[in-house]
């Protein structure tokens, strides 16, 4: 009966607060933020797990003096309750031990540059606008799953892989094959951009705008209702071209560019556009950015690509594309919103022609091997691209250049 007790007590000792000196002393390590932020979680656990343990303790103590039916009944119940509680705990413990062990892999510097992208993004968004706004903290923290598709969970929201205990700082999730391929990484800056809809206090102004603004254009009420359901991600689309130009474009043309069946595809009640209409909202905004020979040249591929529609989108939806499409556009990125400080997202998240003139010279010095300068780190995402699509290097030396130049800043 005493091992009872002496199981559990343990159990709640092995489910000890982190350190950050345990994930390793380089760069990759996670900061104090997180490591804090997270055992501040923890310790929201243990709480009940500390009153379960000694409920153990005290029942073992009945049982062992009086071992009656009832006594012996009673630690049952509390052993049970107790490793309830130690599952809840030691699940969430788990699950951060292995993102943080993660940096001591050498995988380590690759997610340290994606961080480094990410607080770039952040950094920028958080200068620019009309007015001050809290700080968030900690910032975003990137670790590595396989699987087809990135994801992201954003600060604050309840995760069933944490037992529905709220996330403390916002997480992107990233497939090994992306980051053997950083440039297709333009996956960082939309699901950054998700996280950037939230911490900005975008998440119910962009719908609502998107909606009042397809209305008083004269769309269909069905047809607002499915670009409102979509507004998540074509903002992180807008957001995430804003935040690194054309090359995000190809990055995400490359991604829904699948097999007709699938990119024709309409999904009731998806939240995702159906690719077919997702690529036009990016070639719109290309456009108006200065960049209409590329725009041009992205839906014409895309019109190659895909020459109908096909017959799965509602007929409504193909019916009115021509006018959704920049209204939407217009929604996100020409509206003043009081939580940008008054501020239009292309305002705050400014990309023109001469951003693009700084992504092509990183991409020549990438190439060559050479210190790229004083970039912000979101346009290597950028650079890379535009050196392995013109073929400046080996697709392998400019991998290296570009995690090398982000872990050593």
């Amino acid at each position: 009966m005493t091992a009872q007790a002496v199981n559990v007590d343990r159990h709640l000792q092995a489910l000890r607060p982190f350190t950050r000196a345990e994930f390793g002393t380089t760069a990759a390590a996670p900061s104090e933020g997180h490591v804090r932020a997270v055992n501040a979680l923890l310790d929201l656990l243990r709480a009940p797990l500390h009153s379960a343990t000694a409920a153990v303790h005290t029942a073992a103590q009945r049982a062992l003096g009086q071992p009656t039916e009832a006594h012996l009944t009673e630690l049952l119940r509390t052993k049970s309750r107790a490793h309830d509680f130690v599952r809840a705990t030691e699940k969430v413990w788990d699950f951060y031990f292995e993102l943080f062990g993660q940096r001591q892999s050498q995988y380590g510097p690759w997610l340290l540059a994606c961080d480094r992208i990410a607080l770039d993004c952040y950094q920028y968004a958080y200068l620019r606008l009309g007015n001050a706004r809290s700080i968030p903290a900690p910032a975003p923290f990137s670790y590595m799953r396989t699987g087809f598709s990135p994801a992201t969970y954003r600060r604050g929201i309840p995760l069933r892989r944490l037992g529905r205990q709220l996330n403390p700082f916002p997480l992107v999730q990233l497939p090994y094959h992306r980051l053997v391929n950083p440039w297709t990484l333009g996956a960082v800056l939309h699901e950054i951009s998700h996280n950037l809809q939230n911490d900005l206090g975008l998440a119910t102004a962009v719908p609502r705008t998107i909606a009042r603004r397809l209305l008083s254009a004269g769309l269909p009420r069905g047809v607002a209702a499915v670009w409102t359901r979509w507004n998540r991600e074509s903002f992180a689309d807008m957001a995430g071209l804003l935040l690194g130009g054309p090359a995000f474009t190809g990055s995400l043309l490359d991604v829904i560019g699948r097999d007709p069946a699938m990119s024709l595809h309409y999904v009731p009640d998806g939240p995702h556009p159906t690719p077919y209409l997702r690529a036009f909202l990016s070639t719109e905004l290309l456009g108006r950015l200065g960049f209409a020979a590329e725009a041009d040249a992205y839906a014409e591929m895309w019109r190659r690509l895909y020459p109908s529609p096909g017959r799965s989108l509602p007929a409504d939806l193909v019916r009115t594309a021509d006018r959704a499409i920049p209204t939407v556009v217009d929604a996100i990125t020409e509206t003043c919103f009081p939580s940008l400080g008054g501020q239009t997202l292309r305002h705050v998240l400014a990309f023109a022609p001469k951003e693009q003139s700084m992504v092509r010279e990183a991409a020549d010095r990438l190439a060559r091997g050479v210190d790229p300068g004083v970039v912000p780190e979101r346009f290597l995402i950028g650079a890379v691209r535009v050196a392995v699509d013109e073929g400046r290097a080996d697709p392998q030396t400019l991998m290296d250049n570009f995690f090398l130049e982000l872990a050593r800043r």
